[in-house]
């Protein structure tokens, strides 16, 4: 009977960021179309934090802060009661962008521990049942001017982290049961950037890690962290979470100044020595930037703050004003740089900020800041709808998720939206929280679990 019962509440569990394997896809039934007074199971009062609820067994866990305080908050799973509290070490409170939290990243748990981020300390590890500290890896300082956002995962006896900056990026392993690093790969590919790795695993082959990051995807073997193949044509700062489905793998990225019609070129650094160089030092410093955007956004481009600007700089600067925003759709198979051999189609209109897309009932689900979905084919990326959602023209920071054969789509200002799944898609339901919302709702049990700026709401179908 034990073992029905863990083997039942691991079937019905969200344990990390956008629930298993951050697919935002739960199997549940009858669930909610709105939400509100009449169907709410318990609401929980919290402190602030951007990340979302994660569910194991008897416990939900969320982080938060409160004032300098960098907490980890249990609650119980049936009745919203807290369990427990811990507060975690700060000893530095680095700089961040004014929609982000320092307790953006979610957790991860296993259901009897559980793993957190906080970027101005490091990973942490609690006993899931009275929050005993398990262990602790400090990591950092990190030199990310927007903060941090991405999520721990957890593959076998490992924990995983993205810890992309503008200098020295890397992907970490930690021993899950120990905090002791099992292997750390460089991305110097890469610059800051916010996603969350997901899990492939190929036919026959060792699980990869795949991971978006600025200007590339890029994949890795789980175990040992060797970097497998890679893609290119991605957005500067990319914050998705990949859809895998059928062997195709679909990544999002988008930021300002992508939307060009074709890629813009910049001289090379030795182009621009020549023009530009006037002091003959090898670099490019702030009275030599060449006007047009170059000169005026030049802190942007000294991502290692010295003011000037060196090769990798001036590289990353080529790659940051030439990058394109876009939906791309990857053939898995191969090694190497598989940009021109396993590219399906890629998709640039219309693309989400934040929300990672959504892969449900073979239909690509992508929205927009002000309230655009987009309905793609994931085999050939044509749009099969696309509209506005009527009410609801906010931004999205949430990502959808979706159960039940409906998607699930949360603004910023609290408005809940409920669509009716497929090419047609249409809306079915319409709620208003009334408060700020960042985190991606969980579903689990036939509850959906919505947190807000102030609560942790549960509200399940009532007849």
């Amino acid at each position: 009977m034990t073992i029905l019962l863990l083997a039942l509440l691991a079937a019905a569990d969200w344990p990390q960021f956008r629930g298993p394997n951050g697919s935002g896809i739960a199997d549940d039934k009858d669930l909610p179309v709105q939400v509100g007074k009449r169907n709410l199971v318990w609401k929980t009062p919290l402190p602030p934090g951007h990340s979302s609820p994660v569910i194991a067994g008897q416990h939900i866990f969320v982080t938060a802060h409160e004032g300098r305080a960098l907490l980890t908050i249990a609650l119980d799973r049936a009745t919203g009661r807290e369990l427990w509290r811990k507060q975690a070490p700060r000893p530095r409170a680095e700089g961040m962008a004014p929609g982000n939290s320092p307790a953006s990243p979610t957790p991860v748990t296993d259901g009897a521990s559980v793993w957190v981020f906080f970027g101005d300390f490091g990973v942490l590890s609690y006993n899931a049942a009275d929050g005993a500290e398990r262990w602790r890896a400090p990591l950092g300082p990190f030199n990310n001017a927007n903060g941090h956002g991405s999520s721990p995962v957890l593959v076998d006896d490992k924990v995983i982290l993205i810890c992309d900056q503008d200098t020295d990026s890397f992907l970490l392993a930690l021993d899950k049961n120990t905090g002791q690093v099992r292997w750390k790969t460089a991305r110097p590919e890469v610059t800051r950037g916010y996603a969350t790795p997901v899990i492939y695993q190929p036919p026959g082959g060792p699980k990869e890690l795949i991971v978006p990051g600025a200007y590339q995807v890029i994949a890795y073997r789980a175990d040992t962290g060797e970097k497998l193949w890679w893609v290119e044509g991605m957005a500067w700062q990319l914050k998705s979470v990949a859809a895998i489905g059928d062997g195709i793998i679909y990544v999002s990225g988008w930021e300002i100044g992508g939307d060009f019609e074709r890629s813009v070129r910049t001289q090379n650094f030795e182009e621009a020595l020549a023009a530009h160089d006037t002091n003959r030092d090898g670099r490019i410093g702030p009275g030599e930037a060449p006007a047009g955007g170059i000169r005026e956004m030049f802190p942007a481009y000294d991502l290692n703050g010295d003011r000037t600007l060196d090769a990798r700089e001036w590289n990353f600067l080529s790659l940051q004003r030439g990058a394109l925003n876009n939906v791309v759709a990857i053939r898995h198979g191969g090694r190497g740089d598989l940009t021109a051999t396993n590219v399906l189609w890629r998709y640039r209109k219309s693309l989400p900020n934040t929300p990672s897309p959504l892969l449900y009932r073979d239909v690509l689900y992508l929205v927009k800041d002000g309230g655009i979905v987009t309905a793609l084919d994931p085999k050939t990326g044509r749009v099969h709808k696309q509209a506005r959602l009527p009410g609801a023209a906010e931004r999205y920071w949430a990502s959808p998720v979706a159960g039940d054969g409906k998607v699930y789509l949360l603004s910023d200002a609290g408005k809940l939206m409920v669509l009716r799944a497929g090419k047609d898609w249409d809306v079915i339901g319409a709620s208003d929280l009334e408060e700020e919302c960042y985190a991606t709702p969980a579903i689990v049990d036939g509850r959906l679990y919505v947190r807000t700026r102030v609560a942790l709401y549960c509200f399940a179908k009532r007849d």
